[in-house]
């Protein structure tokens, strides 16, 4: 790709920085939680705000990774982003754990089915990676009026408790702290757990409350002698431990975190950490703020790379797949980054170069800016759609950790082939500009248009290229409403929106995790020759 003028380069970093701010903006809507009134009635209890108690878990000092903030922005009326619910990995006593924790200043905690979707979420990731999940519990149950999103299907609530018990099978240790209510089906969340803790007249658990207990049994009885915590730590056995206020019950959970046993040893030794030679901060400055331009992958991973230094494989074929070997944090890892559409021979050669990896257990990042495949008769003559398939086995079938990064625009089947969510990687993240769609604005609305204008030309009716504007700019704008990454976060359809410098640490820490998991052999599917 051509080198960019310094008029250019400083254009698209003073656009960039735009975007950076709205995303912040965005994050801080989600961090403040419930609105002032709910805060302070929070405080006036004498509980502590729902961040200021992951922070008082986490161990000073240490990375937090948040997951799915921007979850459900937008959806529901007089709820902030983040589904009433915070979930993220940190380190509690040194050790990682996914931490999983209501927000009861918002609609009390209620669950809404972007909040279900987000903790199951949180769930499937500590089991892949073998985390120790800690569930900060305050959470009045489900939000009735969305109960199609919450009940019904997989990965709903019922997910939750299956999960857990999966979880539980394997040894992956679960803890829960009972800093509220905890009624009806999730009381069954702490009462899987390993370990519980309830904070005395402020955490209470029950499958029915005072009311429903007096409507179905006649029955009068007040909430402490019901589920209270002396009654669960006495004489229903069901909690394990009483603190007597927030900052007990977190510090009595750092104890139990303590003694969770040897941490599985590293499958790979990391080499020591070396910041970038080329300064990342040019990354802003590298994004075109005109869509239709991409992203020079290329020079993105050398401001991600430790040293900024990249071993190519194959760099005289298949230009237009950008494959090698480079370090994160000390973590050797294989990138696949896109230069353009999929050819034959790039395919061949992402198909090779995972083979190499999955071989010497290398994780896969692949960094996602595609338009798709070649099309025409020379492309299907030469057989892009049996290399594609070839690239799509190879991908699926690495059983290495396998990480997502949308750097631009990543389109229909180029998308699912760069590792999209149906293939499961262990986080999908996309940067602010990004997009994501079976096809580009444009396109789709040309398409479309082809479509209708031969459908008049068959009625003998004139359409006019006024009225076939009129008709496409609707489409533009709603391809591009629905390609948004902020879309695609609310709709959790993938694990949240990175500023581009955060990508190499998150990166770096989700290794470090994935160093612990246990070597998985790959069994490729067949390969049409």
């Amino acid at each position: 790709m051509d080198a960019l003028s310094p008029e250019e380069f400083d254009l698209n970093k003073d656009a960039y920085l735009e975007r950076i701010a709205d995303l912040h903006e965005r994050r801080q809507r989600s961090r403040i939680g419930g609105s002032e009134a709910s805060r302070a009635r929070h405080i006036k209890r004498g509980r502590m705000l729902p961040r200021a108690r992951v922070d008082a878990l986490l161990d000073p000092g240490s990375p937090f990774l948040e997951l799915a903030e921007l979850v459900g922005e937008g959806f529901y009326d007089g709820v902030p982003p983040g589904g009433s619910m915070i979930t993220g990995i940190g380190q509690v006593q040194g050790r990682h754990c996914m931490i999983i924790a209501n927000d009861s200043t918002v609609k009390g905690g209620t669950y809404f089915g972007a909040t279900v979707r987000k903790h199951t979420r949180a769930q499937r990731i500590a089991w892949e990676n073998r985390l120790p999940c800690i569930t900060l519990v305050d959470s009045g149950g489900a939000f009735l009026p969305d109960q199609e999103n919450i009940h019904p299907d997989e990965h709903h609530f019922g997910s939750i408790f299956y999960n857990q018990v999966g979880m539980s099978a394997e040894g992956i240790a679960q803890i829960a702290v009972v800093l509220g209510p905890c009624t009806a089906g999730g009381a069954y969340i702490p009462s899987l757990c390993d370990e519980v803790v309830i904070v005395r007249g402020q955490g209470f658990m029950y499958l029915g409350g005072p009311e429903l207990t007096k409507a179905a049994t006649g029955e009068d009885i007040d909430r402490e002698s019901l589920g209270g915590a002396q009654m669960h730590s006495s004489v229903s056995g069901v909690t394990d431990y009483i603190a007597e206020n927030d900052e007990h019950a977190l510090a009595i959970t750092r104890d139990i975190m303590a003694e969770l046993g040897e941490e599985a040893p590293m499958r790979w030794t990391p080499k020591p950490s070396k910041p970038p030679r080329l300064d990342p901060n040019e990354i802003y400055g590298l994004i075109s703020r005109d869509a239709r331009i991409p992203t020079d992958n290329r020079e993105i991973l050398l401001r991600m790379a430790d040293g900024s230094e990249f071993r190519e494989f194959k760099p005289l074929y298949g230009e237009t797949l950008v494959c090698g070997f480079a370090r994160i944090h000390g973590f050797q890892i294989g990138i696949l980054a896109n230069q353009g559409v999929f050819f034959t021979e790039a395919a061949l050669k992402g198909t090779q170069f995972i083979d190499i990896c999955t071989k010497r257990d290398i994780p896969l990042l692949f960094l996602s800016d595609v338009a798709g495949f070649m099309v025409g008769r020379e492309a299907e003559v030469g057989g892009i759609a049996k290399a594609g398939a070839k690239f799509v086995t190879a991908m699926s079938s690495a059983a290495v950790p396998k990480y997502t990064i949308v750097t631009g625009g990543a389109y229909g089947a180029g998308y699912l082939a760069m590792c999209s969510r149906q293939f499961k990687p262990r986080a999908l993240f996309m940067w602010p500009h990004s997009r994501i769609a079976i096809m580009g604005p444009e396109q789709a609305a040309n398409t479309l248009a082809m479509v209708k204008r031969k459908n008049f030309e068959a009625d003998g009716v004139d359409w006019s290229a006024e009225e076939e504007e009129a008709f496409k700019a609707p489409l533009r704008a709603e391809y591009e409403r629905f390609a948004d990454a902020y879309n695609f976060a609310a709709n959790l359809w993938v694990d949240g929106v990175l500023d581009p410098l955060e990508t190499r640490h998150a990166l770096g820490l989700l290794l470090d995790v994935a160093a612990r998991t246990p070597i998985k052999e790959t069994s490729f599917g067949v390969f049409r020759m």
